[in-house]
């Protein structure tokens, strides 16, 4: 039964002294701690023989997570030039872009963040939606067109897709509840962690969804 399994990345720690809800807002990119998260999640994928096979790599295209993807893209591609391969390239996807948040730019709780300002009060009304931007459903929506694209694309392959917290998150709660609204303070996706999702190619059918945390030890 030929199988295609997504292995959904989150991206390493941001730089973002000020504590500002980034968002999709460009010139984000990854700190020295973030930078090593990268490497470690990439040394974990490029090792394990189960997943250097990996035949395609693609990333939202904000700063941080084409950055997490070089990472992955140098160390699978160093594996597979000794395998006398040809090199892996990013393909960027909007579709697995961060989910859209009314507070971009801001520090939530300070200032124009504050929540009695400009009626921001409005925004977190409903954590389960949520009210401050982009719906789950929308964002497990596309999540979904993305991945069946993809699993058509690469049967019997696997391949990396470095994305966001709410949007992996949205959609394997989504693949595992059949909806994608939840509390957002028990999502289970560390920085570089890595959710893999495989799917039965003839039937589309979810066979597994399964998770590792192989930067949980860097500093």
């Amino acid at each position: 039964m030929p199988v295609t399994t997504i292995h959904f990345v989150r991206h390493g720690k941001v730089y973002n002294p000020d504590h500002l809800l980034y968002e999709r807002l460009p010139d984000f990119h990854l700190s020295d701690v973030g930078r090593r998260m990268a490497r470690a999640t990439a040394s974990y994928l490029a090792s394990n023989p189960q997943t250097n096979t990996i035949a395609a790599v693609y990333s939202s295209p904000l700063d941080r997570t084409r950055e997490t993807a070089g990472a992955i893209l140098d160390a699978l591609n160093g594996v597979r030039e000794k395998r006398g391969e040809a090199p892996l390239e990013l393909t960027t996807d909007e579709r697995v872009i961060e989910a859209g948040n009314e507070f971009r730019g801001k520090r939530i709780g300070h200032g124009e963040g504050a929540l009695w300002k400009n009626g921001n009060w409005k925004l977190v009304l409903n954590l389960y939606k949520p009210s401050w931007g982009e719906s789950y459903q929308h964002i497990a929506q596309r999540m979904d067109e993305f991945a069946r694209e993809k699993v058509a694309q690469h049967p019997g392959k696997q391949i990396v897709v470095v994305s966001h917290e709410s949007p992996i998150w949205s959609y394997r709660h989504y693949l595992e509840t059949g909806h994608p609204e939840h509390w957002m303070f028990l999502r289970h996706t560390a920085l570089a962690s890595v959710t893999s999702v495989t799917y039965d190619n003839e039937t589309g059918r979810v066979m597994s969804i399964t998770y590792v945390d192989p930067a949980a030890d860097v500093k």
